[in-house]
């Protein structure tokens, strides 16, 4: 379990209101609409309306009796706000670099036709930038509803996904829980809004414990997070002599054992087994108490946080305490098998080489990658091993 956690653009974006008395079928649609025209155009518009009235005439061609409401000048340049006898409200913006943005937004029924369709609004942006005179591109629907839809990449980019259903959802004491149903991803964990891992990211797994590669027969090891229960599953198929996972939230464990069986099989429906055992701890008390007794392990996996990607001294603190107790809990030969962050953090992973470069006694970073499917994005994943020259 990872991560914790222009030119014209058409985006109707949809959301449903949830209420005892309405459809989860009841919409309302955000068409958001940009252009490109010289900044000239925008500066007469500023002192007087010109490029407005001609897209209100536009307008009025698709949505009858365009009233004006509201219309101030801001820093930025001036804002107009319409309505249309339908109940779409219009919010019309001129921007002094000449950016113009158009967001029509209208409420739809379940068993009412839309008030305008993708198609409409296409024509209604071509028609716009002909008569302004300027630059437009359409792009493929946004929607917005129900089911959550869209999620960050590594870099703070935004993916959307297939969601149909939300299986399980639940706020325990450390942070919200859900199971969602992807068309094509199956059932997915998702943490405080962090796509997590998902029935089709197998290789997620395989590629942190570098499968085929390292030898875990007869070996001890120590799992930080990992409540899925998708990596204590394959190394258990390793024959290794026992696995500690250390998990913190119960809550985790309890959704994923049902709805995640495909990863976790049947191993949190035990928390001992001869093989395994799980702790519901944090793992940081967990490894301070390995340090005092002494125990050390053949491999340590952190199943946790993703490497910062901002400079937050204590974010990174952080991650340097987590070092510095696995590599006291770590045998002379051992291993740190960790996920890192996405291909595109560059700054993020220099960042984490230097401080794995700082340690004491020195250790190897070896690096893999692989595409995740639930990530849509190449993770870096690690194995630390203490420098033996």
């Amino acid at each position: 379990m990872s991560r914790r956690r222009r030119l014209l653009n058409i985006s109707p974006i949809k959301y449903d209101f949830i209420h005892s008395v309405t459809s989860n079928h009841d919409v309302g649609t955000y068409y958001i609409l940009d252009f490109s025209v010289n900044s000239v155009e925008v500066e007469k518009e500023i002192q007087k309306p010109s490029l407005s009235l001609i897209i209100k005439n536009v307008l009025g061609e698709y949505l009858t009796n365009l009233k004006e409401v509201h219309r101030f000048n801001t820093n930025e340049g001036v804002l107009n706000t319409y309505i249309s006898e339908s109940g779409a409200v219009i919010h019309l913006r001129f921007y002094k670099n000449g950016l113009i943005t158009l967001n029509i937004e209208y409420y739809k029924e379940e068993q009412k036709e839309p008030l305008l369709s993708f198609e409409k609004v296409k024509k209604l942006e071509n028609d716009l930038a002909q008569r302004v005179n300027g630059k437009s591109r359409a792009l493929v629907p946004l929607k917005r509803g129900v089911y959550p839809q869209y999620f960050p990449t590594s870099d703070e980019r935004i993916l959307e996904y297939d969601i149909d259903e939300i299986v399980f959802e639940e706020k325990s004491k450390f942070q919200k829980v859900q199971i969602l149903h992807s068309k094509s991803l199956g059932n997915m964990l998702v943490l405080d809004d962090l796509q997590n891992i998902s029935e089709r990211d197998v290789i997620y797994t395989d590629t942190i414990m570098k499968r085929g590669t390292e030898n875990y027969k007869h070996k001890e090891i120590i799992i930080l997070g990992g409540g899925d229960g998708a990596l204590l599953n394959e190394l258990l198929k390793e024959n290794p002599r026992h696995v500690i996972m250390l998990e913190i939230d119960p809550v985790v464990i309890k959704a994923c054992a049902i709805h995640l069986r495909s990863l976790c099989g049947n191993v949190l429906d035990n928390e001992e087994r001869p093989e395994y055992t799980i702790l519901l701890t944090d793992c940081m008390v967990a490894l301070d108490s390995y340090i005092k007794e002494g125990r050390k392990f053949d491999y340590v996996f952190g199943d946790l946080t993703d490497v910062p990607i901002s400079d937050d001294p204590e974010l990174w603190s952080f991650m340097e305490k987590v070092l510095q107790k696995v590599f006291k809990v770590m045998k002379p030969t051992g291993k740190f098998m960790t996920q890192v962050c996405g291909a595109v953090c560059s700054d993020a992973l220099k960042k984490y080489e230097e401080l794995l470069n700082k340690q004491e006694p020195k250790v190897k970073f070896e690096r893999t990658k692989a595409f995740i499917p639930s990530f849509m994005e190449d993770w870096i994943f690690g194995a630390i091993s203490f420098q033996t020259d």
